[in-house]
């Protein structure tokens, strides 16, 4: 299966985010191919958005948000946790990304259990750090880029036919906006 090519990623934000459901992630650790579908998403944009890291300025931590559409955008927060992103904006924004919050293992379950020190296939990748953890993304998959295959890359996975939108997850300003997308079973 090709992965998703980058003009996907020229989209709008918000868009984007919707579309990414369904899709599947695929990291390459130690030669097997470990997977899950997106099942949670939520969209960050740029001077219209509070909540997203690029509101105020480009940084050194969010500059992917400002760079090359289609590659991994993973920041550190509360000093222990990684989170994944995936940079995706039309013209219309100098910056956006879309966070991926939670994926359904499909591959190298094992691997992620035992990435996770867990056992519950449910708990396994049902938010953005867990996520992080069960498919080993770090810092060292900043800017990869996601349309070449490789340690890190979307293909397609499923059609989705519904999905709720919802306020974002964790966040204390542009609550209001419903840029949190679940598919729904």
């Amino acid at each position: 299966m090709s992965t998703i090519p980058r003009e996907f990623y020229l989209q709008d934000t918000v868009v984007a985010a919707k579309n990414l459901l369904g899709k599947k992630i695929t990291r390459v650790i130690g030669g097997q191919e470990v997977s899950g579908i997106i099942v949670e998403t939520e969209a960050y944009r740029h001077k219209d958005d509070p909540a997203s890291h690029a509101h105020r300025r480009i940084t050194e931590r969010n500059k992917a948000m400002f760079g090359e559409v289609g590659r991994a955008y993973v920041y550190f927060t509360y000093g222990m946790h990684y989170c994944f992103n995936v940079v995706a904006r039309n013209s219309r924004h100098d910056a956006g990304a879309v966070l991926i919050r939670a994926i359904k293992p499909i591959n190298g379950i094992e691997v992620m259990k035992k990435n996770r020190k867990a056992n519950d296939l449910r708990n396994l990748a049902n938010g953005p750090a867990k996520l992080a953890q069960a498919l080993q993304i770090t810092k060292e998959q900043y800017g990869t880029d996601l349309t070449k295959r490789g340690s890190l890359f979307i293909t397609e996975g499923i059609s989705v036919k519904k999905f709720s939108a919802n306020p974002r997850i964790g966040i204390k300003e542009a609550t209001e906006k419903l840029w949190n997308f679940k598919i729904r079973v």
